[in-house]
């Protein structure tokens, strides 16, 4: 099959070409597209170079397979295009999650999904990713009456550049010397930033709308109470949730543990002995993280815990590989699809 992927350089973009490269996907041609900056760059595949283009009218393939990470404004304006000529498009981005003609997919939680006629599917928001997968399970068990999030996440959530502006702003701290940020609108460094997207008009942030918006459709759940402050900390890569979790029937937290591990969630709950999910441990990994579980003495049919993953990955790369896999398996991308 011929397969492209846009942004191919950034943060995202650079673990979805390795775990392509990684899989048995059968490729008879491969398109890196990437900002304009990064046109001319060559990436290895299989052996082989790759010259990175900017995705341009001259440079516009058609594709069986796209996965997307170029940002909302480049995929509203390209997954279309791709998906018109027959493409099944991964996108990564904002633009499609909110969309009813695209489906809104996390493999583990909502599967059903995979089977919708669309052809632009799309990944949900790292942040939400983590916490549904973790919170599914729990749902199926006592059923979900309200959620309240607080997220603690790191820099790689805004691409490779904001790493970039975390690791000069702390030399430029510990050196005494001053420094403008750019990325974000103050210095991430040894700081916290409650700021992650634009504000709407009752001062909740873009980020914590997504996770509302898009933990009910994920869920199934139209009008579930969901309530976030999202927050980005001075962590290179992986983010970290304290979630409060209200039930309709009263949880148990030893049957929450065992129910997570079923579902190939890893737990780490030893408080005693300073195990518990860290995202230092969950970079690189493509698992869920679930530690601290407890009653919520606030709430007697609430959970408390916190939830920790790699946002490149499993918040991005991998959940957006795993939605391709699904649908390579059921014959919707490549030539068993033509020949349909």
């Amino acid at each position: 099959m011929r397969v492209a992927i846009l942004g191919a350089t950034g943060a995202v973009g650079r673990e979805m070409w390795r775990l392509l490269e990684a899989s048995e996907f059968p490729i008879e041609a491969l398109s890196a597209y990437t900002s304009r900056r990064s046109a001319g760059a060559t990436l290895r595949f299989r052996g082989a170079d790759v010259v990175c283009e900017d995705l341009t009218e001259a440079a516009f393939r058609p594709a069986d397979l796209v996965l997307a990470s170029a940002g909302a404004a480049a995929s509203r304006l390209w997954s279309p295009r791709f998906a018109a000529l027959g493409a099944i498009v991964v996108d990564n981005s904002s633009a499609f999650r909110s969309d009813p003609a695209c489906a809104l997919v996390v493999p583990e939680v909502n599967p059903d999904a995979l089977d919708a006629p669309a052809s632009i599917f799309a990944v949900p928001n790292c942040s939400t990713i983590q916490m549904v997968v973790a919170l599914a399970p729990l749902h199926a068990a006592w059923t979900l009456a309200a959620i309240r999030v607080a997220t603690y996440q790191s820099v790689s959530g805004a691409g490779a550049r904001a790493m970039e502006e975390l690791l000069h702003g702390t030399r430029k701290s510990l050196a005494g010397e001053p420094f403008q940020p750019e990325v974000f609108p103050h210095d991430v460094t040894f700081n916290v930033l409650p700021h992650i997207g634009s504000f709407d008009a009752d001062g909740e942030s873009q980020e914590e709308t997504k996770m509302r918006d898009e933990t009910r459709r994920l869920l199934g759940v139209p009008g579930l109470p969901v309530s976030a402050t999202c927050v980005r900390v001075p962590v290179l890569r992986g983010h970290s949730e304290a979630v409060w979790a209200s039930f309709a029937k009263a949880p148990d937290p030893e049957s929450a543990r065992r129910l997570l591990r079923e579902r190939g969630v890893v737990v780490e709950d030893e408080p005693e002995a300073a195990r518990y999910p860290l995202p230092t441990r969950a970079a690189g990994r493509d698992e869920v993280f679930v530690g601290r579980v407890r009653r919520d003495p606030a709430d007697p049919l609430g959970l408390c815990l916190w939830v920790v993953s790699d946002n490149l990955l499993k918040g991005a790369a991998t959940n957006a590989f795993q939605i391709a896999r699904h649908l390579v398996a059921r014959g919707r991308v490549g030539a068993s699809r033509s020949a349909r």
